[in-house]
């Protein structure tokens, strides 16, 4: 073992004795990392390959009528994914180094009181997406029932009660879980899209020219304002990035890792967003569970279409929507990892998502994006200030879990930094996640610097206790 390696099994051990944290926050020394480059790759097309990034595709068709043409909405989508892949590898690299959770690498700049706030902006909105996935997923599971049973059963609500079991069951176990639902899934996924995406061309291709594809389209804030909804959209994923990296067996350069990010998301997120975009331009509708079974009008097919996307709805859950909450949970209540992954699933039930999917609240979901964003894109922006610039990547990891060390109390530094970041965000919401990070960053970097100078704290930010 190389004394790198003992270094950190050193600090795991001081950490375990230390910590009243449970041991599913603990670091992850190299042996209990079981995640292979492969699957990591499986991981994120799979939670690209979803029916809520498919909704944003269809976002760009309002009321029938494209905002942005498709040169426009592909190189909006590239210049997302390039912009999300970026800020993965930059923002796992203590998770992949160290094996240390999102909750407890907020802790670095927020203080461990702090952390409360912060982890809380990105386990909500993740439970609220938790919901609406397994509501897309009860419609589709829904549609399966009615064919198989000829139109006698016909209840939404329980198919996404059923599901929601399913998911909490299969949460239990982890990232043992996800390993191998992703990797089947990713499989079933690309050969579904490129069906899909073959029936539109084939019979639909006239009204997806005359919706989208002729579209003038506008290259001011329509624009720039969907590139912000796309980033938005993995705002929360990315801004816990540790907690993915962390599984990710060692070895690997900061290149290699940024590749595990871009090419999947660029293959999954981008190919998604587009057939979005195709079926509401097809058929008017913008949720795809319900516009699917509209262009596949075989009943035989239509079910394997269903089943596809329930596939799709676990897979994404399992990454995004799970996890994360689950260690925001175990870290706030000190409850262990499966209690907190029922309580996650209970909450997603709480999320009124059937509210959030219909026809009317396309918009609002995009507004729902946006504004948490606005809270997320301050948070990423700390982060990285606080571990490139301030730290130049040096952190002490048992530190971070010792409830009475130097992180006790709160940050005032990270938390008017990140009001300040929201704050300007608002001004222009279309704009939300990347006027939240500039201004943030600027922000942390001067309070730290200046507004908090001169205390004991390595350096300059302050801990109130």
């Amino acid at each position: 073992m190389s004394a790198i390696n003992e270094g950190h099994d050193t600090q795991v051990t001081q950490v375990e004795q230390a910590s009243g944290l449970d041991e599913s926050l603990h670091p992850k020394n190299d042996r209990e990392r079981t995640v292979k480059p492969k699957d990591y790759v499986f991981m994120w097309i799979g939670d690209g390959v979803n029916l809520g990034n498919m909704t944003l595709g269809a976002s760009v068709i309002v009321a029938g009528v494209a905002t942005l043409n498709i040169f426009q909405t592909i190189l909006a989508a590239l210049a997302a994914i390039a912009i999300i892949s970026t800020v993965f590898a930059l923002n796992d690299r203590l998770g992949y180094k160290k094996g240390i959770p999102y909750v407890v690498q907020l802790r670095m700049s927020f203080g461990i009181k702090g952390t409360v706030i912060s982890s809380l902006l990105r386990g909500i909105p993740a439970i609220v997406w938790y919901g609406i996935q397994s509501w897309i997923g009860g419609t589709a599971l829904n549609e399966i029932a009615k064919i198989v049973t000829g139109g006698s059963f016909n209840n939404i609500f329980i198919c996404f009660i059923a599901l929601q079991v399913v998911q909490i069951v299969l949460s239990l176990f982890g990232f043992h879980a996800i390993k191998w639902v992703e990797t089947i899934a990713s499989v079933v996924f690309m050969v579904g899209l490129i069906y899909v995406f073959g029936i539109l061309m084939s019979n639909y291709s006239t009204e997806i020219a005359q919706n989208w594809v002729q579209a003038e389209g506008s290259w001011g804030l329509p624009f720039f304002g969907l590139i912000m909804v796309f980033l938005g959209n993995y705002a929360g994923i990315f801004v816990s990035a540790a907690d993915y990296s962390r599984e990710l067996k060692t070895g690997l350069s900061d290149k290699k890792r940024g590749a595990l990010y871009f090419l999947p998301i660029t293959l999954s997120y981008g190919f998604v967003i587009v057939i979005g975009a195709m079926l509401a331009s097809a058929t008017g509708i913008t949720n795809p569970a319900q516009a699917l079974p509209v262009v596949i009008d075989n009943p035989y097919i239509s079910v394997g279409v269903s089943a596809f996307i329930v596939v799709t709805v676990i897979a994404t859950n399992m990454v995004a929507n799970i996890i994360p909450p689950v260690y925001v949970i175990t870290m706030l209540t000190k409850l262990k990892y499966k209690p907190s992954a029922i309580i996650t699933g209970l909450l997603a039930l709480c999320a009124f998502p059937w509210l959030l999917i219909q026809e009317s609240s396309a918009t609002g979901l995009n507004m729902f994006i946006l504004i948490y964003s606005a809270f997320l894109g301050p948070v990423i922006s700390i982060l990285l200030v606080e571990y490139y610039i301030l730290r130049k990547q040096r952190v002490d990891v048992a530190d971070l879990y010792n409830e009475d060390g130097p992180y006790a109390g709160y940050n005032p530094a990270g938390l008017l930094a990140m009001l300040i970041g929201a704050a300007a965000a608002f001004l222009v919401v279309d704009l939300a996640w990347i006027i939240g990070v500039v201004v943030a960053g600027t922000a942390y970097y001067l309070l730290s610097k200046f507004a908090f100078k001169g205390s004991s704290f390595k350096k300059g930010t302050i801990f109130e206790k």
